[in-house]
């Protein structure tokens, strides 16, 4: 197996000719053997989308095949970025009392199967001090009212900067980050929630299920914004579930789905899959 570094190189800007043919010849150029490649142009909003993955000769870094590329990317008008494909992303991590999520994310993490590092755990109750206590990782109880909302979403901010986060994900954190909050961090947090048809709201939402006799049960995993659960859609999966399950079993079969869902969408932004287009995605595979 080579021990040449691989990166990723992200891109976006409106679809043109030459795009592809620029990108490759310039690694090309640089020595590099492309890996992995996906691309996407969305006749509707007029914008290309383009994952790279790519093997560098030993000693070419990030910074020199950005160099290389810096005007493929100028000509293009590109949002682009070239990355180590092997770096862990920092992750803080914000929950309430139910930490299914919480624990997934800790279990994947510890496997290796999610390519991440938590660094700091949050929550608004003491439910998870003897976890992140177990797992050596600093925990921040910031309790939340209307009058310390401000101050609170404050010290979040402070805390990414001070821990250097990648992303922030709201693993079934029950509270609602106010609109500036969202506004400011937008890109870089990834909540989920129940989705159901119709779309239960407020407590007990698997009782209010149950007793619509609801056929299926989902969750949704998106990026925030200032439109509650309105941001946009990274990954989404449903269970078919019957007459026969009770609120409880509906709860259990949707804190499974809760769990898997959040981590895919989590694997899928660390590994620079997703792309925010206008209100939607594009996630490339």
């Amino acid at each position: 197996m080579s021990s040449d570094p691989r990166l990723i190189l992200t891109l976006s800007c409106d679809d043109k000719p030459g795009i592809v043919a620029g990108v490759a010849s310039t690694l090309a150029n640089v020595g590099g053997n492309i890996v992995e490649s996906h691309q996407y142009g969305d006749a509707e909003t007029g914008r290309f989308f383009m994952r790279v993955l790519f093997q560098a000769p030993d000693g070419v870094t990030a910074g020199d095949v950005k160099g290389a590329l810096s005007a493929v990317a100028k000509r293009f008008a590109m949002t682009w970025d070239v990355v180590d494909a092997a770096a862990k992303a920092r992750l803080i991590v914000m929950v309430s009392k139910f930490d299914h999520c919480l624990q997934d994310l800790l279990y994947r993490a510890r496997l290796g199967a999610l390519p991440v590092e938590i660094v700091a755990i949050v929550s608004n109750h003491e439910t998870s001090r003897g976890t992140a206590e177990a797992n050596g990782i600093a925990f921040h109880h910031w309790p939340v009212t209307p009058e310390t909302k401000r101050a609170q979403e404050e010290r979040l901010f402070a805390l990414v900067d001070e821990v250097r986060a990648d992303l922030v994900v709201l693993a079934r954190y029950m509270q609602v980050l106010s609109d500036e909050a969202s506004q400011r961090i937008s890109g870089r947090a990834i909540n989920i929630h129940h989705s159901f048809l119709p779309a239960f709201k407020g407590a007990a939402p698997y009782s209010q299920a149950h007793r619509r006799g609801v056929k299926l049960i989902g969750a949704t995993a998106h990026y925030v914004t200032g439109d509650l659960d309105e941001g946009p859609i990274i990954e989404q999966d449903a269970e078919r579930v019957t007459h026969a399950d009770g609120a409880e079993a509906l709860m259990i079969k949707g804190r499974d789905i809760e769990a898997r869902v959040l981590a895919r969408a989590v694997k899928a932004h660390v590994e620079r899959r997703v792309f925010v287009n206008g209100v939607k995605t594009v996630v490339f595979g």
